[in-house]
């Protein structure tokens, strides 16, 4: 069982809503009201500033097999990279440089990388910058999140894609419902600022399922929470599935914001791949993190989790330039600084 950690001081919901409420408004009951009060709510907390935060995909390989994501293990077809440490550590210096506030590590479920080199990575990027660290590497065990917690690491990301049971063992043959949750109450109990989050229109999701997601996402009192809509890569099981909607994807962002108003939510780059601009847009619907790709140009496409992810071709410096350029032309200050969970520091 998940408990209230220590850390996490309770926070009032801006509004409480029933299931019934939430499936409603997940179809577009009231989007005007939604949207304009999840706006309001960010603003009220984050001073209409947007975190900048560096993902550095270092590796694509995966031991796991879900059933949506291109870097399965049974793709074959995947042109597979792993970055050194010295490649790695680079790009996090750029990041400072660039003016992002946190690096993320995210990889594959890829043990290659050994907790004893995860924990150099830690050490060197804390020696050599004063960004904050979130890892997102997949489901390792509590003495591999102890000693990265120890050498430094400031946040965790586990995403659990959906909390119904039965579609999460049908859509990830090779994880266990269980063991993940378990898991999210270890990075607590060891002071990680904790994220998690689910794909909006999963295949064979409901409207009610998302309503229980939003429910369980928000009963963990998490610091950080992502959702992103479906998007159908040819190469998997679901590549014949409808992609998901981008307006579900806002509308579910913005009932979590009135859930968890002290949160940081970022709009995620799976909403470009469906409708360009529709990212920049969330971040006035209820989002305040942006998270663009630092991972080197020659391998970054290989990164396709889905179709349209990091489909980039300009130099780094200047598509930095122009993501700020565009979340100050929305009225909107993108920040530096490291951007910490609000809710570990609320009283």
């Amino acid at each position: 069982m998940i408990g209230q950690d220590s850390h996490h001081s309770p926070v009032k919901p801006t509004v409480n809503f029933s299931q019934q409420q939430l499936i409603e408004l997940l179809q577009g009951a009231d989007d005007d009201g939604l949207f304009k009060q999840a706006a309001q709510v960010t603003a009220q907390h984050f001073n209409r500033q947007v975190y900048l935060r560096a993902v550095i995909e270092f590796s694509n390989y995966c031991r796991n097999d879900c059933h949506y994501c291109g870097l399965r293990a049974n793709n074959r077809s995947v042109n597979r990279y792993r970055l050194s440490e010295t490649q790695i550590i680079d790009a996090a210096v750029d990041a400072e440089r660039l003016g992002m506030g946190t690096v993320v590590l995210q990889s594959g479920d890829d043990s290659r990388y050994s907790a004893a080199t995860i924990e150099r990575l830690i050490i060197a990027i804390k020696r050599e910058t004063s960004l904050a660290i979130t890892l997102s590497v997949g489901d390792r065990s509590r003495q591999e999140f102890e000693l990265w917690r120890q050498a430094g690491a400031d946040r965790y990301l586990l995403k659990m894609e959906t909390f119904d049971a039965a579609l999460f063992s049908a859509t990830r043959p090779k994880a266990n419902f269980d063991e993940r949750l378990e898991k999210l109450a270890q990075l607590k109990s060891l002071g990680y600022q904790v994220g998690s989050g689910i794909i909006t229109d999963l295949p064979s999701t409901t409207d009610a399922i998302m309503a229980r997601d939003i429910l369980a996402l928000t009963a963990l009192q998490l610091d950080m929470i992502a959702c992103g809509p479906f998007v159908a890569h040819p190469l998997t099981p679901m590549a014949q599935h409808t992609n998901g909607c981008v307006m579900k994807s806002q509308r579910l962002c913005a009932l979590l914001r009135l859930l968890n108003p002290l949160a940081n939510i970022p709009a995620t780059s799976a909403l470009d791949a469906l409708a360009a601009g529709s990212r920049l847009q969330a971040l006035q619907r209820g989002s305040n993190v942006i998270m663009p790709s630092f991972t080197p140009l020659q391998v970054s496409q290989n990164y396709g989790i889905y179709p349209g992810k990091n489909c980039h071709n300009a130099e780094l410096t200047q598509r930095i330039s122009e993501l700020k350029q565009q979340i100050i032309a929305i009225g909107l200050s993108p920040v530096s600084h490291r951007g910490d969970s609000l809710r570990t520091s609320h009283v």
